[in-house]
């Protein structure tokens, strides 16, 4: 998988390379800010990717340079600052704007939708690219995919859910339209930078919290704190997000621009393989050293609330904006059709080839 990005990478300098001049090596010189601490890798390492390959791409005329939360200081405001001008990129996660338009939200995932495969697809070939820049026109910037890891567990809990009274009063951290959802379930939703997380439940301020797979869920040490690891349910492909402000972007070269979205979708596609290879190295690791984790799996009463609950969170979104009703259906017609050869595909070959392979 490695091989593809890298080669994927390779075609396009070659491509780029082979052209008469390059932009009369216009020096072009810009800055990225980072939801993540620059050590929370692999989210991390997409921005850094792209800034690299840009660099290379354009010999070393067009440098982005990368900063993260612990420098700017505003983990939830990169849209804010690449609109304003602060910073002519960002990467983040699109629900994170929710409070600006719930539209927002949709583009990053939706509880018991589209997985990684699926969204992908409806992104780049069901017309979903440009449903999202349809919404981001509004905030004068361009918005990209940024990196996407596939289903997101559960979450860790200090203590078993055995029905949904035991959801009642619960203080979790859990963002976007779950959030909602678990409101709805009457769960106390509190949304906290990725920074403060450890330390929230440690303290008891949270009582559970979800963050991502055991790749990325292992550095942040929850396991030592909160020992029931539920599967997912809430976050199926969530799908990361480069910005960019359209002033800057519009007044790069034609070249520079082919470089940036050339560099944003090699490493948008590196990320979810990494990912996926550290959470497999991950978990192989966490259930040897740590036995008493125990992974589990919602009762079904309370998964069969959580899909009642989120029929009725996006159902009121979409009665009161037609936008995020179009971009809804867009996205359920979509999983409609993939979902037949998701489970011709994938799901078959797993239930087959588990009866043979062990």
């Amino acid at each position: 998988m490695k091989r593809v990005g890298t080669l994927a990478l390779a075609v396009a300098a070659c491509v780029l390379a082979a052209a008469p001049t390059f932009a009369a090596e216009k020096k072009v010189r810009w800055n990225m800010a980072m939801t993540w601490n620059s050590t929370l890798t692999p989210f991390v390492n997409a921005p850094l990717q792209v800034a690299k390959m840009v660099s290379d791409m354009t010999g070393g005329n067009f440098v982005i340079k990368v900063d993260g939360a612990e420098k700017h200081k505003a983990p939830l405001e990169i849209l804010d600052m690449v609109k304003g001008g602060q910073f002519e990129m960002g990467h983040s996660a699109s629900y994170y704007w929710k409070g600006k338009d719930a539209t927002t939200a949709i583009f990053t995932t939706v509880p018991f939708g589209m997985n990684a495969d699926e969204q992908n697809a409806w992104l780049y070939y069901g017309g979903g690219m440009a449903l999202m820049q349809k919404c981001y026109d509004k905030f004068d910037v361009y918005a990209f995919p940024g990196g996407n890891t596939g289903v997101q567990m559960g979450g860790w809990f200090r203590k078993e859910i055995k029905s949904l009274d035991d959801l009642k009063g619960l203080k979790m951290r859990i963002p976007s339209v779950a959030g909602e959802v678990f409101a709805k379930l009457g769960v106390n939703v509190t949304n906290i930078a990725p920074g403060e997380l450890y330390t929230s439940l440690d303290r008891g301020t949270i009582d559970a919290l979800e963050w991502v797979g055991p790749g990325m869920d292992i550095k942040m040490g929850f396991h030592k704190i909160a020992p029931f690891y539920y599967a997912g349910w809430h976050e199926p492909a969530t799908d990361l997000q480069f910005l960019i402000n359209k002033k800057a972007f519009d007044s790069l070269p034609p070249e520079y621009q082919a470089a940036l979205k050339t560099a944003i979708k090699a490493a948008t596609a590196d990320m979810h393989f990494e990912n996926f290879a550290m959470s497999a190295e991950a978990w192989s690791t966490m259930k040897t050293e740590f036995p008493n984790i125990k992974v589990m799996t919602f009762p079904e009463p309370v998964l069969a609330a959580m899909k009642k609950a989120t029929d009725e969170v996006l159902g009121e979104y979409a009665a009161k904006d037609p936008f995020f009703k179009e971009v809804l259906d867009s996205q359920m017609a979509f999983m409609k059709k993939a979902r037949q050869w998701t489970k011709m595909s994938e799901q078959y070959y797993l239930q087959e080839s588990e009866k043979v392979v062990k």
